[in-house]
């Protein structure tokens, strides 16, 4: 690729709405929010996410956490976007509190609805890595799935090495996202492959097929707006980055 070409920026927006009123009206932009991001200029690959309860890994909806994830032709553009567009303007004076963080794609492997995303690319390290995943269920494998969640949940929870996480999604329970941050590639893998919840969960994934799709994508991160539960996620991979 050339110095001077343009560089995929993603961006992870994460609102809190915690009135009733803000919540119905959350609920109301599922469609109406639809039509601002395909008419947006720069917005390429989008998606309107809700979220489950706790951090997002169970499969409860949780009416008071919402996202939106976008892929953008260069950060320029996203940092703009972000800025001005009224989407995103509104959603922000609606919501109780907000948290966007700016991605360049590194690493990606596996589909979305049967397309390409992301593009990858190599480039100078960061502070920390960000770590995406969306599953698309068989539903004959739904529930062994889901009973493997919450000792997934636990661990990650206590890990001390992940920074952040959370579970997002287009679809209850069939279409699922996970979101996370770690200091580096080796302690993410030491969660993923291990010999733990989720180590073993990879292994059913395998032998019992039960996606119908699946992606992977790693991510420099470039930096982040807003709080998330009062702090910037990012806070402690910078602190020992120092």
């Amino acid at each position: 690729m050339p110095e001077d070409a343009a560089i995929q920026t993603v961006t992870l927006s994460l609102f809190r709405f915690d009135s009733a009123l803000s919540r119905l009206w959350v609920l109301g932009q599922m469609a109406t929010a639809r039509l601002s991001l395909q008419a947006m200029p720069g917005a390429g690959f989008w998606k309107l996410c809700g979220s489950g309860t706790g951090e997002g890994f169970a499969p409860k909806p949780n009416w008071g956490v919402w996202a939106i994830l976008v892929a953008w032709p260069d950060e320029a553009t996203a940092r703009a976007r972000l800025a001005e567009a009224g989407l995103f303007r509104r959603w922000q004076a609606r919501a109780s509190e907000s948290w966007t963080v700016y991605l360049e794609p590194t690493a990606v492997r596996g589909a979305w609805a049967g397309r390409q995303p992301f593009i990858a690319r190599s480039g100078p390290s960061s502070p920390g890595i960000a770590v995406l995943t969306r599953a698309s269920l068989r539903p004959s494998k739904m529930l062994r799935f889901w009973a493997r969640v919450p000792g997934i949940s636990e661990v990650i929870g206590s890990d001390p090495d992940v920074a952040f996480k959370i579970g997002i999604g287009e679809l209850p329970l069939l279409h699922q996202i996970t979101f996370s941050l770690w200091p580096d590639t080796a302690s993410m893998a030491r969660f993923a492959r291990g010999d733990g919840p989720h180590g073993c969960a990879i292994k059913a994934v395998r032998a019992e097929n039960w996606f119908r799709e699946e992606l992977y994508a790693r991510f420099r991160i470039l930096g982040a707006e807003g709080s998330w539960a009062g702090a910037d996620p990012l806070a402690s991979l910078m602190k020992d980055a120092a």
